[in-house]
């Protein structure tokens, strides 16, 4: 079994319960599973692969709960850049509509790069648009090359115009084949075993572009096969109105009836949530992802993330598609997470360890997983370096961890994944990426100028 071997961190993170930070630490894993954690010199001397972390931090691998990667393609169109959510949607879906098998490959493999060059190990994806013959197999083939861990969540729109709904009826699928598309999605691709490396999750879109007779069902389907559950909820007023005015109930409650709560589930933004409901997400376990950037980027508001950790709802952190962040760097997530929290007037409302927390712990904990998310025995050597010698934390080395969250973003040195290196020297290994940028630039204005 192949070993490795990190040693001589200037600070090891190790994000465990005890929240240890070694100095002058390392671990040692064997066929990508951590055997040992602890200062260097408790370590073994030797393994198949050494990586000598000195002049770095090293941090467990971050966790990203949300993001539609084919929206690297339509970054900043100025179409789009000064609307809320409603408004971006309904400039952006017929654009969207453009999508194409390769699109979808090609900005998923640019998306989940930019997200490993951050620090990020695991990702999430909530593709909810299928046109011409695009699948989800598009994108887990880009994750597979790439070697990243990758949660495919298997999105779906049935609720068109003509219907209620918010999307153009181009762009929504029959309930039938989007059900008979989930289970053959699971039955072909996902990895329930520990450590496993794509999984699937059932995840319509909203409350606004689905019927209640698809959320129950595929809250059904998810269940029977033991797999795990997301969507978008109460990201803005305008869907709370939606709600109010097609259910009678608001979108946590609207949530409640169909069956979408619970420990199998997780929401992206629940901006506009009330003391009420955050009790409910507390008692029934249900999780939710924090989107800092893409919630100032629309103007939906500020998630009540202080008051989700003081109730024991789990946070976890995304970054949301990449037209409304536009960045895919969970880090500066992280950053923005803490920053947002204290804009209301509570300079302590979130310190950095816990922005790394909802980072890393929080993001596992959504996804259902217990083998990564912190550095200890038995995980897996899921991890990321960061040169503690540039500019960027310059004079700021008093306290490395909160350097890297207050110091602003900046890009990983080296990302281990399942105990490979997939990022040495700040670069990905094995991949070219000038042209790959490339063909996704010329995808991307064709996608645009067509429409």
């Amino acid at each position: 079994m192949p070993t490795l071997l990190l040693k001589h961190a200037d600070v090891l993170v190790t994000m465990d319960d005890a929240r240890r930070q070694i100095i002058d630490g390392g671990l040692f894993a064997r066929d990508g599973v951590i055997a040992q954690v602890g200062p260097t010199v408790e370590l073994p001397e030797t393994a198949d692969e050494v990586i000598d972390a000195r002049g770095r931090i090293v941090i467990p691998g971050l966790v990203n709960t949300h993001h539609h990667l084919y929206q690297t393609l339509t970054r900043a169109v100025p179409a789009a850049q000064d609307a809320n959510l409603f408004n971006w949607l309904k400039t952006l879906y017929p654009i969207w509509a453009g999508l194409t098998p390769e699109a979808v490959y090609v900005s998923a493999k640019i998306g989940l790069a930019e997200m490993m060059l951050s620090g990020c190990t695991t990702s999430s994806d909530h593709l909810y648009m299928f046109p011409n013959g695009s699948r989800i197999d598009d994108e887990i083939q880009a994750a597979v090359e790439l070697g990243i861990r990758f949660h495919a969540a298997r999105g779906s729109m049935s609720l068109g115009e003509s219907d209620g709904g918010l999307p153009p009826d181009s762009c929504v699928e029959d309930e039938d084949f989007i059900l008979r598309d989930c289970r053959r999605a699971i039955e072909t691709f996902h990895q329930a075993e520990r450590f496993g490396m794509i999984r699937i999750v059932v995840a319509p879109c909203s409350p606004f572009s689905v019927t209640p007779g698809l959320m129950r069902a595929s809250a059904e389907l998810a269940r029977s096969y033991g797999v795990n559950l997301h969507t978008h909820l109460a990201e803005t007023l305008d869907e709370e109105s939606f709600c109010l005015e097609q259910f009678g109930r608001r979108p946590a409650e609207y949530a409640e009836d169909l069956g979408w709560v619970g420990d199998d589930v997780w929401h992206a933004h629940a901006v506009h949530i009330n003391t009420q409901e955050i009790g409910l997400f507390a008692h029934t376990g249900t999780g939710v992802c924090h989107c800092p950037s893409s919630n100032m980027r629309l103007a939906s508001g500020i998630a009540p993330v202080k008051q989700y950790l003081a109730a024991g709802v789990n946070v976890g952190l995304g970054v949301d598609g990449s037209a409304s962040n536009d960045s895919g760097h969970l880090l500066n997530e992280a950053r923005n997470a803490l920053l947002l929290q204290r804009v209301l007037g509570d300079p302590a409302a979130l310190n950095a360890e816990q922005a790394l927390w909802i980072a890393t712990r929080g993001g596992a904990r959504n996804l259902g997983r217990d083998d990564v998310g912190y550095l200890a025995e038995g995980m897996a050597a899921d991890f990321a370096a960061y040169r503690l010698d540039s500019i960027d934390f310059a004079g700021g080395l008093h306290d490395p961890m909160a350097a890297l969250v207050f110091c602003g973003p900046v890009k990983a040195d080296v990302v281990v994944i399942a105990g490979k290196q997939r990022v040495r020297d700040g670069f990905i290994v094995g991949l070219d990426l000038p042209p790959l940028i490339e063909r996704h630039n010329a995808i991307a204005r064709s996608l645009v100028s067509d429409r």
